[in-house]
């Protein structure tokens, strides 16, 4: 019990001190997840030893991993997978999942590596939503156009290959695994259904729950914790992987509380964030053979160049092909691309189960969780630069210093002023947005009125600094999206 304990203090000071680090570096470019990695790369058994992760830890990893994908699944509005995004979103994994079969297969490379199995085709088709979804708070993207394409194409990048785990890396009968997918999907359609079903008919046990959900009885975060562990437990009796219940817990919390509520997901979040999910990240780097990789640098750079092209490309086609509903610039476009591309932990969990059932070595699996570990430095920081590319709008900027190189300081700084005047379009479009819903809800009251003044003198502000810039405030509502610099 002492050496599990030692190794689970050295993770939580891991965590504690990570955040304090990222705040440090300048320009805040390297996300906390990459620093757990990190560290657990090198406290772990492949590195100074000082964590050792024994099964005591492995449950908490487990957890951490569970809590990651139940948040995950509760970000995703199932109303977006039924829109037309989501349709695309679809879409677009499918071709993605068809690309990443036809290089598996056919690529003398992978053959040569030894990894042309399903579970490099399902890695090279993932998106770590729920690692992206703190980043994207973080940078101020949720809500905004980029952030909502992010969600939409980045859910079928989380869901997809979850799915395709469940059926494709079965050892099962095909008959079999869709028996038992379907006695899954009973359940959870079980544990949605009860709780909705009570909710809309005021049933006494349900405004028991919410009356002591912020009491010492915590009611709502222990049913929420049990149906969690209750569907893991349900995924290992049916010999699937936990990834699956524990996103479904999360999908289903999110049909049964379609608004959400601010209370339970701090507690799930203060819970997840602050303690399990980390563990994970941690434990996760750990796993990760800096020797093995070293020996192994081609597969690595390959591995990510692959990542790039076939899931990268599709979005941005498919983002490119479908203007009208989503007219995103080109960079947007890269953006929303280069998010859509980072990748861990569902390329944890399948490498995990591939090296579990004999079909990929573990050094092989050490590599491909290092490119994983990688994507979630790299694709967020290319992601960060395209996106503030996109709003200076350099191409156009050049070609006026070039046509007036004498006031290349003005030009320069006209365009950082749009710069920022967009982002406050973007913040102030989120807030409207929340007045209106909320007149609509329960009426505006005096602190609402004095938010929606706020926002109108705003308004107004703006459009005075855009007539300054030489921009008619009418034709700007678009902004970003349809934004063209004036031509001198």
């Amino acid at each position: 019990m002492t050496q599990e304990l030692v190794s689970l203090t050295i993770i939580m000071a891991v965590a504690a001190v990570s955040p304090i680090v990222a705040q440090l570096i300048p320009g805040k470019f390297i996300p906390q997840t990459v620093l757990l990695l990190a560290a657990g790369t090198a406290l772990g058994p492949y590195g100074l030893g000082v964590i050792e992760v024994n099964d005591a830890v492995k449950l908490l990893n487990e957890l951490g991993m569970a809590f990651l994908f139940l948040l995950a699944g509760y970000e995703i509005d199932p109303k977006r997978l039924a829109g037309h995004q989501g349709k695309v979103g679809l879409l677009t994994w499918g071709i993605t999942l068809g690309l990443a079969w036809l290089v598996v297969t056919f690529l003398p490379f992978f053959t040569k590596q030894g990894i042309n199995g399903v579970a490099t085709v399902i890695a090279l088709t993932t998106t770590a939503l729920g690692t992206l979804m703190p980043i994207l708070k973080e940078r101020n993207l949720e809500g905004t156009p980029i952030g909502d394409a992010i969600i939409s194409y980045g859910t079928w990048g989380e869901l997809g290959p979850i799915l395709a785990m469940a059926i494709l890396l079965s050892t099962r009968t095909g008959w079999q695994t869709m028996l038992v997918l379907g006695a899954f999907l009973a359940i959870c359609l079980l544990c949605a259904m009860l709780p909705t079903k009570a909710l809309r008919t005021g049933h006494r046990l349900y405004r028991f729950l919410t009356e002591n959900a912020n009491t010492s009885s915590q009611t709502l975060m222990r049913l929420t914790t049990f149906l969690l562990i209750f569907l893991v437990t349900i995924s290992a009796l049916f010999e699937l992987d936990a990834v699956l219940g524990a996103f479904a817990a999360g999908f289903i919390l999110r049909y049964i509380i379609p608004d959400g509520s601010k209370s339970l997901e701090m507690k799930l979040e203060g819970v997840g964030y602050g303690f399990l999910i980390p563990v994970f990240f941690v434990v996760s780097g750990a796993a990760i053979n800096v020797r093995a990789v070293a020996s192994r640098p081609a597969l690595l750079v390959a591995f990510i160049v692959m990542l790039m092209l076939i899931r990268a490309v599709p979005v941005y086609v498919a983002l490119s092909l479908d203007k009208r509903k989503n007219p995103l610039s080109s960079h947007h476009r890269v953006t929303v691309a280069l998010y859509c591309t980072t990748a861990l932990p569902i390329i944890v969990a399948v490498t995990s189960l591939a090296v579990k059932v004999g079909t990929m070595q573990s050094d092989t699996a050490s590599t491909l969780v290092a490119a994983g570990a990688i994507t979630v430095f790299l694709m967020p920081l290319l992601g960060s630069i395209t996106y503030q590319v996109a709003d200076i709008h350099p191409v156009t900027a050049v070609r006026e210093i070039a046509h007036t190189p004498s006031d290349w300081r003005t030009i320069v700084r006209e365009h950082a002023q749009v710069r920022a005047l967009l982002h406050h379009q973007d913040r102030l479009k989120r807030m409207a947005e929340t007045l209106k819903s909320l007149e609509k809800q329960e009426g505006l009251n005096g602190l609402d009125s004095r938010r929606a003044e706020l926002v109108e003198r705003a308004r107004l502000e703006i459009d005075r600094q855009l007539k300054e810039l030489g921009l008619d405030p009418q034709l700007t509502t678009q902004l970003p999206h349809n934004y063209r610099y004036p031509k001198n």
